[in-house]
């Protein structure tokens, strides 16, 4: 699967980068569900961070940007705090926004003023992020790239204008108390059309509809010759009880909210009158003040909500597609930041090209069983590499020696390197993986159609057909249900596959003479080699080293355990 390039906070620019995702039992097998479970309590958050360590690529410039951008949001835990505090302004204004109103008629007056409250808010959260990310202390190429293409978006989109543009438009809409509207009248004195005259800044005074009336006709002098209005602010207000439309109130009860000989307008004024009659004559005032409001600023509010997707589109659209990536690495961030603080080494990785060394880890452990030590200082570590010689290890050790531990942590360095994350080792260097497998022994319920056997096999055969030479398998007890004799035949020409196939490999079992026959089961340019979990004075030590298989010590602790060795037998019959 190819991911579409683009900006993002998980790729570079450009890059055209092949991704695999992990088979769904693999992140459980490597013990990293613990991880997930701890690294945030916000389902969605776990779902996305989830699926980016799931997906997986050998491009090593992928690991390496991302490790790059993990390692600045490590290092500057003030960033992290100002970008959440900004994630939550976009989820706000996300939820509550105004945004999806698309019908200009919709749109009254005080909804527009609410609509620049919003863009401005939008400013101010790209301005924000774009200071944040000036710290001059960030280093890697995702967040100085994202800093870039903020500032490049804003200059293009002229935010600096925008801004005091809705600075001006903000003090005039509050300053707005009153709206004037003019009535157009025939030769009977029926109202015919309605328009906007004026929007002030003082409110009308209540006054009597007679006097005003009276006064407007009485005289020839009171007709005016044209349709300016001279600034009296006197009004009657129309009964609130009133059902009857505007327009039936002024013809037969004589109520005028003003009377003009003519509406003498220009043709931006024009385009906002509204045929009383015609636009429903049995509104309400309100409604025709709505009415007439959102004719005339149909342009308008087209033009500002057109504006406002272009801004909003910058802080929004564009930058909210990041929060997910950014919570990505903040929350890691957050997760790991905490282990160190607690003692746990972490390292930053280092991902290779190619070389005889395919990986080099030294003084890493099991990340799971970090975050369930009390005493981190008795974390027990170890170091390995994978190379020519090296290929495929065949594990052996006593029961409990912590087989499984070191095989999980090793899925787990190349799981969270590839994610860009930093990883639990002194050291750790590697040529990226284009996929991880793990063939870990099956619930009960898998079994029941094929029997344990037969479901080891079908299952090893798919991730051996699945897996390249740039793949990493980890092999826990397979083929460990049957006989010996059957187990072994099965698993020795496993590894000569496996081998053939050049695919790095722990596979971890209690045949001990799978071990000792690595070196015979070698080739040119892939080889099998013995790895033990070592014994110190009959005590386990948690230490690998490249030795023969110590031969009885499964069988001897297994016998131990349930009490079955000569002495134990033979004490507890006396």
């Amino acid at each position: 699967m190819k991911k579409d390039p683009g900006f993002s906070l998980m790729q570079p620019m450009g890059t055209d980068a092949e991704y695999h995702r992990l088979p769904d039992n693999v992140l459980h097998d490597l013990g990293l569900d613990a991880f997930f479970g701890e690294i945030s309590t916000d389902a969605k958050e776990r779902r996305f961070i989830t699926n980016v360590i799931s997906q997986v690529t050998d491009d090593p410039k992928v690991a390496a940007y991302r490790q790059q951008i993990f390692g600045d949001i490590l290092r500057l835990p003030e960033l992290r705090n100002t970008m959440m505090e900004l994630f939550d302004k976009i989820q706000f204004m996300q939820d509550f926004s105004t945004m999806h109103k698309t019908s200009d008629e919709e749109l009254g007056l005080w909804h527009l003023f609410h609509r620049l409250d919003e863009l401005n808010d939008y400013i101010k959260t790209v301005e924000t992020m774009r200071e944040c990310l000036s710290d001059d202390r960030i280093r890697s190429e995702g967040l100085t790239a994202l800093r870039d293409y903020i500032t490049e978006l804003y200059e293009d989109a002229c935010f600096a204008d925008m801004k005091k543009d809705i600075a001006a438009l903000k003090l005039k809409a509050s300053d707005v108390q009153s709206v004037t509207l003019g009535i157009n009248v025939n030769e009977r004195f029926e109202a015919v059309s309605i328009g906007l005259v004026s929007v002030n800044k003082k409110q009308f005074r209540k006054s009597g509809i007679v006097s005003n009336f009276a006064d407007a006709i009485a005289s020839k002098d009171k007709l005016r010759d044209t349709a300016d209005w001279d600034g009296d602010m006197h009004y009657q207000l129309i009964d609130r009880e009133e059902k009857r439309g505007v327009l039936d109130y002024m013809k037969n009860e004589a109520g005028a909210l003003a009377v003009q000989t003519s509406f003498a307008t220009n043709a931006r004024v024009k385009s906002t009158i509204a045929n009383a009659i015609a636009d429903g004559a049995a509104a309400s005032a309100t409604s025709y003040l709505d009415t007439v409001v959102n004719k005339m600023l149909s342009s308008l509010v087209k033009k500002l909500r057109d504006t406002l997707t272009v801004y909003a589109n910058v802080a929004i659209v564009n930058v909210s597609a990041l929060v997910s990536e950014f919570i990505y690495y903040i929350r890691c961030a957050e997760f790991i930041g905490g282990l160190m603080e607690k003692g746990c080494v972490f390292s930053e990785a280092q991902p290779i090209t190619e070389g005889g060394t395919s990986m080099e880890a030294k003084g890493f452990y099991n990340l799971k069983l970090a975050m369930n030590m009390e005493n981190i200082g008795d974390i027990v570590v170890n170091d390995l590499a994978f190379d020519e010689k090296h290929t495929v290890y065949i594990l052996t050790g006593a029961n409990r020696g912590g087989k499984t531990t070191i095989t999980q942590a090793l899925g787990q360095l190349f799981v969270l390197a590839q994610g860009g994350l930093f990883v639990p080792a002194e050291s750790f260097r590697y040529i990226p993986c284009d996929c991880i497998y793990t063939h870990f022994p099956a619930d009960e319920d898998k079994t029941m159609d094929l029997g344990r056997l037969g479901e080891e096999c079908v299952r090893f055969k798919e991730l051996f057909t699945q897996s390249t030479s740039k793949s990493l398998l980890l092999l826990n007890e397979t083929f460990s249900t049957t006989s010996f004799e059957e187990g072994y035949y099965i698993a020795r020409d496993s590894v000569k596959a496996l081998l053939a196939k050049g695919v790095r490999t722990i596979y971890n079992t209690h045949m001990h003479k799978l071990g000792e026959d690595a070196e015979e089961l070698s080739r040119d340019g892939a080889g099998a080699a013995s790895l033990i979990m070592r014994t110190e004075e009959g005590k386990r030590s948690f230490k690998v080293a490249l030795s023969q298989p110590e031969g009885s010590s499964y069988a001897k602790d297994i016998a131990e355990k349930y009490g079955v060795t000569f002495d134990m037998l033979i004490g507890g019959s006396v």
